[in-house]
């Protein structure tokens, strides 16, 4: 992010337009609509400026530009047809502190003006910081069509309750607390309908009724997918919008990190090979004593929490503490990563089964099914297994699995880091160490690792090693 978006408050105050055309007609009109005090100077003004200039509702010199004009402004706009002179009042604006922005000319502003969702007192504003205008305004119509007209009722009711609320609830996180529970509730409904006095009185009775000292934690169990956030649920994303406490894992991608409420508690309990920043044991407790002090609590997982997650060992504590929890699955990262990586996990010419294994090194050893992995006409998916690739490949070739077959590994897949070695049983843990791969990475065995020559279809970023 290279511009902080913010809130100006213009009403009333003195606001400079430079250029009188249709250009600054735009400008204008979204000047009055913050109620500012609009001055424009320009040789001539377009015909709809004009009618405004008759109705009182701007002012107008007809002049050229001259640093004096600038006098007192809280802002300026520059949008006259000539560069050098939009350069020079920049420059001028700039010199004496004073925010300016210059029409389709980005390296000369200090604000810019995103493309704006009106529901007043709710307002909404989309900046590409104007590398990308067109694109701003097309994500603004689509927020249009989902927000409805009457979202400003909701919060201009809202704002007449909060000297109430205030009143009720002795901290800022109770108070969020119960505006949540408003918001998805009936009080909007009725405001959506139109009943917006049965939605004033419901909303005094809620104040009315509420326990100010009650505090009733929750555990929310999400999986975070295997990392591209738009493989999120939305259930996943709106508890994850509303926690007070954040307890993640290191398989989280810092992208669906991102999307967890702002300011919000993070805790991490991640695990690496032979590095646990907690125990399972305390990570259960934690989540349990956090969830009984009234909070609610993301437990944010990488993949699915039901799959290599430890979820169920988590729940078990909870119960046994009493605490009321909800579980939402996640995309695990073999049907993620494989399908990012081009390799369908099952397929009618190759395989009809599919095999979820964990290669946790055991005192430096793996110790698996082999017998069960080794199957004829199944995929394998490997999970921490990266470490003991070398004996697992050995392994699954001595139980009889051909040294020619198809396997490969995906470091960071379904993100812009991924990266795919595809390579035979033989030599494949030569090649993942020859480039290099680091986990989190997950290992595919089976027929099926040679369809992704075909069905390749996600490029990310970084460069794929094959």
């Amino acid at each position: 992010m290279q511009a902080l978006p913010i809130f100006f408050n213009i009403a009333h105050r003195r606001c400079v337009v430079i250029g009188g055309g249709d250009v600054a007609l735009r400008k204008v009109n979204m000047l009055l609509k913050a109620q500012g005090d609009v001055m424009i100077y320009a040789p001539e003004l377009h015909a709809d400026l004009q009618s405004l200039l008759e109705d009182e509702k701007i002012r107008f010199v007809a002049a050229s530009f001259h640093p004096v004009q600038l006098e007192g402004a809280c802002l300026v706009i520059a949008a006259t047809d000539d560069h050098a002179v939009n350069k020079i009042i920049s420059e001028a604006a700039k010199a004496v502190n004073i925010p300016v922005n210059v029409v389709d000319a980005p390296e000369l502003c200090t604000f810019t003006m995103g493309s704006i969702i009106d529901r007043s007192p709710v307002v909404i504003a989309v900046s590409s910081e104007g590398n990308a205008p067109v694109l701003a305004r097309y994500i603004r119509t689509r927020i249009e069509t989902m927000l409805p007209a009457t979202y400003g009722r909701i919060a201009a009711i809202a704002g007449e309750f909060r000297d109430a609320v205030k009143a009720k609830f002795a901290t800022t996180e109770a108070r969020r607390i119960f505006w949540e529970g408003v918001l998805q509730g009936p009080v909007v409904e009725r405001v959506l309908a139109g009943q917006e006095q049965a939605a004033r009185e419901m909303l005094a009775d809620l104040i009315e009724d509420a326990d100010a000292d009650r505090k009733q934690g929750e555990v929310y169990l999400v999986g975070g997918g295997p990392g591209d956030p738009d493989l999120l649920t939305f259930r996943a994303l709106r508890l994850m919008q509303q926690c007070d406490v954040c307890v993640y894992d290191k398989l989280v991608s810092p992208e669906v990190m991102a999307l967890v409420r702002r300011d919000a508690e993070m805790i991490y309990v991640g695990k690496a090979r032979d590095q646990h920043t907690m125990p399972q044991e305390e990570i259960n407790e934690l989540l349990a004593r956090l969830a009984l002090e009234g909070k609610r609590v993301l437990r944010l997982k990488g993949g699915d929490p039901f799959i290599f997650g430890r979820g169920g060992e988590e729940i078990e504590t909870l119960m046994q503490h009493g605490v009321p929890f909800q579980v939402v699955p996640g995309i695990t990262a073999a049907n993620g990563v494989s399908s990012y990586a081009g390799i369908p996990l099952t397929h009618r010419d190759y395989a009809q089964a599919c095999l979820f294994i964990t290669g946790h090194l055991r005192d430096g050893t793996v110790d698996l099914d082999w017998e069960a992995m080794a199957r004829p006409k199944q995929t394998v998916v490997i999970y921490m297994g990266l470490v003991g690739l070398k004996q697992i490949c050995e392994q699954l070739i001595t139980q009889g699995v051909t040294a020619t077959m198809p396997a490969a590994v995906v470091q960071q897949g379904t993100t812009q880091h991924q990266r795919v070695v595809t390579a035979t049983l033989a030599d494949l843990a030569e090649k993942v160490q020859a480039a290099e791969l680091k986990p989190p990475s997950l290992i595919i065995v089976g027929e099926v690792v040679k369809l992704r020559e075909t069905l390749n279809w996600f490029t990310p970023s970084s460069e794929s090693a094959n």
